[in-house]
């Protein structure tokens, strides 16, 4: 009985893709954490993370202080919150490219991201804290210029084409998002050398420096953000049969479409506020993750979660080890990967359907 479960499992494409992606998503971790400029073993190394987790040592490592600082509170940190942004850019951009039935649309293309990063920078600029908010007023108001970029695209959607045709969404979106760039180009114009420095940098996408508070932050957003979309798996595969075909079979068009648009918008928002601009997960690994297991949304969806996720981790390994000790801002390295391969996934599509 066991080995007929055994062989109906190895059979089965979709369970061997999960167990790979859980693979790929642990050895990406585990990278994260062994690999850095600063160098121990890797008992010492998983003694400290045994002791904080489940308060008892595996391997009765001597452990140094400064050893259990940089890994407890500096790379531990660092490796789930390069998961967790990376994660919700993907979930967030399969679920725009599966709402607007285009493999160019994401949180950057459609002014999303665009708008969550100038409510950050203005955050950052002006030095604003709200009382009752307290250090959540940078992801809440990230998530409000989110929301207000996207209120924005679909009006000019909608004045220059009454049938919202996804074609002109797009456009839309990249007109405001040139608009936007173009105002957080004149804050930085603005900004003494040194906040200008600081903003840019934060602008190229980076989560160094980063600890449990910026975590602690992201994780509320990405649950709820991920609970919208993760849900919604039957109304995206119906929307990719156009929206009159969705009303046939019995999905509340207008409903879904704003709770997928809220929960993709929530994530953008969030992992914006704690990592700055980060181009091209979001348009990737969706497309890629389509590639390896079909268009049903109930697959692509987590699974589009965990290969954002694990790759991210991995991109920002990349940052930080390449000119060690110095660090490159994860944004390029995602820039520098994601393009090309963006570019040979479209070719390879195109001569396949030719």
């Amino acid at each position: 009985m066991r080995s007929s479960y055994i062989q109906m499992f190895l059979k089965n494409k979709l369970a061997w893709m999960y167990l790979l992606t859980g693979v790929f998503v642990i050895l990406a971790a585990l990278l994260g954490l062994f690999i850095s400029s600063v160098h121990y073993p890797i008992t010492v190394i998983l003694d400290i993370l045994s002791s904080k987790i489940i308060e008892t040592q595996l391997f009765g490592e001597n452990i140094p202080l400064i050893a259990e600082r940089i890994i407890w509170e500096i790379r531990f940190p660092r490796v789930l919150l390069a998961f967790f942004v990376g994660a919700a850019l993907a979930l967030a951009g399969a679920a725009f490219q599966g709402l607007l039935r285009n493999p160019l649309a994401d949180p950057f293309t459609i002014g999303v991201s665009s708008g969550a990063a100038l409510g950050a920078v203005i955050v950052l600029y002006f030095q604003i804290s709200i009382s009752f908010l307290g250090v959540y007023t940078l992801p809440i108001i990230s998530i409000i210029s989110g929301f207000i970029a996207m209120f924005i695209v679909f009006s000019v959607t909608a004045l220059a084409n009454k049938t919202l045709s996804i074609e002109t969404i797009i456009l839309a979106g990249i007109i405001v998002s040139s608009f936007i760039s173009a105002v957080v180009s004149l804050i930085i114009a603005l900004s003494p050398q040194e906040d200008a420095r600081a903003i840019l940098y934060w602008l190229m996408g980076n989560i160094g420096m980063r600890g449990w508070s910026h975590v602690k932050l992201l994780i509320p957003f990405f649950i709820i953000g991920a609970c919208f979309l993760l849900f919604r798996a039957r109304e995206l595969n119906a929307f990719a049969l156009g929206e009159e075909a969705a009303e046939h079979l019995g999905v509340n068009v207008r409903k879904g479409k704003i709770l997928i648009i809220v929960g993709a918008s929530l994530l953008t928002g969030a992992a914006v506020s704690v990592s700055g601009s980060i181009g091209f997960v979001g348009l990737v690994i969706p497309h890629f993750t389509r590639l390896l297991i079909g268009p049903n949304h109930k697959q692509v969806l987590p699974l589009s979660l965990l290969l954002g996720g694990g790759y991210l981790v991995l991109a920002d390994l990349f940052a930080r080890t390449i000119i060690a000790p110095s660090e490159l801002p994860i944004g390029v390295i995602t820039a520098l990967i994601g393009a090309p391969v963006f570019a040979l996934l479209l070719i390879r599509e195109r001569l396949g359907r030719g």
